[in-house]
């Protein structure tokens, strides 16, 4: 998940200075410049208007999606230019400091847009009118009905007809499911000949003429009604999936050591972070490095756990601490010392990526960026120069544009805020993903039922490769009221498959 219904002190320290993303989100899915890579600017800011071929680019996003697929690592470098990062300080993070850090909540879903049933109720009632004209005395009146055929052309029932395409799942999925409403096609010119020709029955010679137009005219209309069902079915949206509970697992972690909390401070200043309010806390999973076959150092989690986003910094102090409290030690409120809690060390990290999208258009609720909300960090090898993989006992490999239909999804990690406490790692056994999406030119996320909470954002989305277990996405988006219960995750293209392989490479 991603910062979800992020806590007020995270609002006012990390996310204060950013403003409120709305149409400018959407309006930088496709920025204008003719290159392919990245330039050497120091911010993620839109190009200007009219950059073209041979003009140097000054943003870190290609002019469209299908050229971002295709960076290569000389691309992605002249872009992450900040991702080297200072260690945290050996013996940093404290227990007090762990026990203290907020869970960095899962993006929530949009505000469900405006529904507006009463118009679809108002057309079938406006239709009974076109009785009025039956009335003999007053031949002035049929040229009335032609206002109330208007509403029965087929685009007013047609509103309503396209919702069905929701299920009735689609009311509480309404948060997660920024559709636009159907337009209602305009109405056809043929509902007017056919009132009027039976009404002038002493013009027959003008009756021919007028219904020779219909036969012109319909081939239009009909063209209208099947154009419309097509925006529910391509904007990257299916009914929500169901609730599923998570469940805490048993003590030792031992087989579930590529498990792990991620905790990070965020960017801030003022009497809030000397108070130690900028410390958070997230979940994470050791996945294998292709440079470093068996020796990897790399931990898979969500951008927004490392980065804040549009014109925000990356966190500081990142550590990674595997199997935490792996033997219970802190359950239940106890107390312990590191080597009880963190049996596998603590890890700190010194690279760090996140997708371009995340940095130029990252905010504090679902959106389009959240489509690519990922990120890996780097960590420093052990004592003696012995690497994570190493220690944890595995790495999880990274399944890019895996196939949808062959998904059976189980999350793993540490949700923190209620009813958890973050010291217990939990799974949900979810199955078969939906999608959900935000901008349906960039691919759609998966959704999965889920009731883990803050903390959770970043945890690893396992499913069965070849028999054997593969990081397919990470917790980014959450609903964590109401029902169904949801997480949604990135679906890891060629983007996520590019800056992980730069940062293989570069370590």
């Amino acid at each position: 998940m991603s910062f979800s219904d992020r806590s007020s002190g995270r609002r006012r320290t990390a996310h204060a200075a950013r403003t409120a993303l709305g149409a400018s989100a959407l309006a930088l899915t496709l920025l204008t410049t003719a290159a392919c890579g990245p330039d050497n600017s120091s911010a993620d800011t839109a190009v200007t208007a009219g950059a073209g071929q041979g003009a140097a680019p000054n943003i870190g996003l290609p002019a469209n999606l299908e050229d971002l697929k295709k960076w290569k690592f000389d691309d992605w470098e002249k872009w992450a230019k900040d991702y080297a990062l200072p260690a945290a300080a050996k013996g940093f993070w404290t227990l007090d400091k762990l026990l203290k850090a907020k869970p960095n909540e899962p993006l929530p879903p949009p505000p469900a847009p405006p529904a507006a049933p009463a118009q679809p109720t108002q057309a079938p009632a406006q239709p009974s009118q076109p009785t009025q004209p039956s009335q003999p005395a007053k031949p002035a009146q049929p040229s009335q009905p032609a206002q109330p055929g208007q509403p029965t052309a087929p685009g007013a029932p047609t509103a309503p007809a396209t919702t069905p395409g929701k299920p009735p799942a689609g009311q509480p999925t309404q948060p997660g499911h920024p559709t636009p409403p159907p337009v209602a096609p305009k109405p056809s010119n043929t509902q007017q000949p056919a009132s009027q020709a039976p009404a002038p029955p002493a013009q027959p010679t003008q009756a021919p003429a007028q219904p020779a137009q219909p036969p012109a005219q319909p081939t239009q209309a009909p063209a209208q009604p099947p154009a419309q069902p097509a925006q529910p079915a391509d904007n990257g949206n299916d009914p929500l999936p169901k609730t599923v509970n998570a469940q805490p697992l048993p003590h030792p972690y031992t087989k579930l050591a590529v498990h792990g909390k991620l905790f990070a401070d965020a960017p801030g200043s003022g009497a809030e972070a000397a108070a130690g309010l900028s410390h958070y806390q997230c979940s994470a999973t050791v996945v294998a490095d292709p440079a470093h076959p068996g020796k990897s150092n790399l931990v898979w989690t969500a951008g927004h756990c490392i980065h804040q986003g549009k014109g925000g910094k990356y966190f500081s102090n990142i550590s990674f601490i595997p199997a935490f409290n792996s033997n219970g030690a802190l359950s239940g409120g106890k107390q312990a010392d590191e080597a009880q809690y963190a049996p596998l060390g603590i890890w700190n990290a010194t690279q760090a990526v996140t997708s371009p999208q995340w940095k130029a258009e990252g905010g504090d609720g679902g959106s389009p960026a959240t489509q690519y909300d990922f990120a890996i960090i780097r960590v420093q090898p052990g004592e003696g120069g012995k690497s994570l993989e190493e220690t944890v006992g595995g790495a999880v490999p990274v399944w890019f544009n895996a196939p949808r239909e062959q998904l059976s999804i189980t999350e793993y990690g540490y949700p923190a805020a209620p009813p958890f406490d973050g010291m217990e790692l939990n799974r949900c056994e979810s199955g078969r993903p939906t999608r959900l999406s935000y901008d349906p030119t960039r691919p759609p996320m998966h959704a999965i039922g889920c009731t883990m909470t803050g903390g959770s954002s970043g945890g690893g989305w396992l499913a069965l490769k070849d028999g054997k277990p593969a990081l397919v996405s990470n917790v980014s988006v959450g609903q964590h009221t109401g029902d169904p219960k949801f997480q949604a995750g990135p679906y890891l293209d060629d983007v996520a498959a590019g800056a992980y392989d730069f940062i293989s490479k570069k370590g």
